[in-house]
């Protein structure tokens, strides 16, 4: 699940995930700090930083900047334990309780969105996802949680007007996508949206044989629709 990643690795004071078109996965890895004189240490920039790579390379970077003290990265280290061992209620108590004490970081926010979704109360994920994405706008893992959360609700023009906000910002994430022609395939009869998406995503995940499977009975569909248009 890309999100463990972020509950893995939410230790350093200044924070990175990266995605990308090609391996399909978004990751967060501490940035290493520099030692610098006292003097010249720089201001930590307000809230998180995206950045799109501009050398030819295929994806983004999304830095976070906290001032979260070594006794709540414990805090956040402890719920990441909960939520692997399934104690999904003890992890929400915890990540709460970080969330409270650092709300400018998108992690928390998504994490605890997911355990409530473990233990069926979107109605208390929701407003975390949203949160997520006040912090940073199409943010792809919040909005990839929060399209699922919206297409489980039956709430599918929400969910579409969700994922299609973050392809926007965030062209290059897989899943949205992968996600995004499930929608439209299954639940919108959408064909065209579902066969754009699925196409996409194959591109960049080739290695997913269930989309490919996808793709051929969307084309047999539409072939047999246009014999059918022309009879």
């Amino acid at each position: 699940m890309l999100a463990l990643a972020i509950r893995q690795l939410l230790l350093a004071a200044s924070l990175s995930l990266l995605g990308c078109a090609t391996a399909g996965k978004a990751k967060v890895e501490p940035i290493e700090a520099t030692p610098v004189l006292a003097e010249k240490v720089p201001t930590p920039p307000a809230g998180p930083v995206v950045m799109h790579f501009t050398d030819g390379r295929e994806g983004f970077q999304i830095k976070e900047f906290s001032s979260m003290g070594a006794g709540l990265r414990a805090d956040f280290d402890q719920a990441s334990a909960l939520f692997k061992e399934a104690k999904y209620d003890k992890a929400i108590e915890v990540l709460e309780k970080v969330v409270a004490q650092s709300p400018e970081m998108t992690a928390p926010h998504i994490n605890v969105a997911i355990a409530y979704g473990q233990i069926k109360k979107p109605e208390k994920a929701e407003p975390h996802l949203k949160k997520a994405l006040e912090l940073i706008p199409g943010h792809p893992v919040a909005s990839n949680e929060y399209g699922l959360l919206l297409r489980k609700a039956g709430r599918f023009a929400e969910s579409r007007q969700i994922y299609e906000k973050s392809l926007v910002v965030f062209p290059e994430y897989p899943p949205i996508h992968r996600n995004l022609g499930i929608l439209c395939d299954l639940y919108l009869n959408d064909s065209a949206c579902a066969l754009k998406e699925y196409e996409f995503y194959t591109k960049a995940m080739p290695k997913d044989e269930q989309v490919k499977l996808w793709i051929a009975g969307l084309n047999a569909r539409l072939g047999q629709q246009s014999g059918n248009a022309k009879q």
